[in-house]
């Protein structure tokens, strides 16, 4: 393992929550919405996250060090709610309303936890780069 590895792990977990942030904030922003071009409520979307090792060849330690691939994005087959608006231009014929699938407390949630991922992961990087700067200074 070497630094660059370091680095690429990182990177690919930093690009992977900001996908992550892209969909809480798609999800947040959507929370209302009632129709969409497929003709229901928004549904809830996910990212889906698989770990691809970095050197499937090498010691026990470099087999275990992966890197984060986003593989797909899910959508939620959840049911949304059904709220009674009779004045709702999208109310069915008994005056109730289909709502999307999303809570705003879990999006709220997966935010803060997806920048805290990210902060880790921009923390490792600098952490990396202070080391291999601290490493050539030794060589001087």
């Amino acid at each position: 393992m070497d630094i660059l590895d370091t680095l690429r792990i990182s990177a690919s977990g930093m690009t992977a929550q900001r996908v992550r942030l892209q969909s809480v904030a798609s999800n947040m922003a959507n929370a209302r919405t009632t129709r969409t071009e497929d003709g229901g409520p928004y549904q809830r979307q996910m990212p889906v996250f698989s770990a691809t090792s970095t050197d499937k060849f090498g010691d026990m330690v470099e087999r275990n060090l992966a890197r984060v691939d986003v593989v797909d994005i899910e959508t939620s087959d959840a049911p949304g709610t059904s709220v009674y608006d009779p004045g709702h231009p999208d109310a069915d014929e008994d005056g109730y309303v289909l709502y999307p699938n999303v809570d705003i407390l879990t999006e709220m949630v997966d935010m803060m936890t997806t920048s805290r991922s990210y902060e880790a992961n921009a923390q490792a990087v600098t952490t990396t780069y202070e080391m291999a700067r601290q490493a050539l200074g030794i060589g001087r």
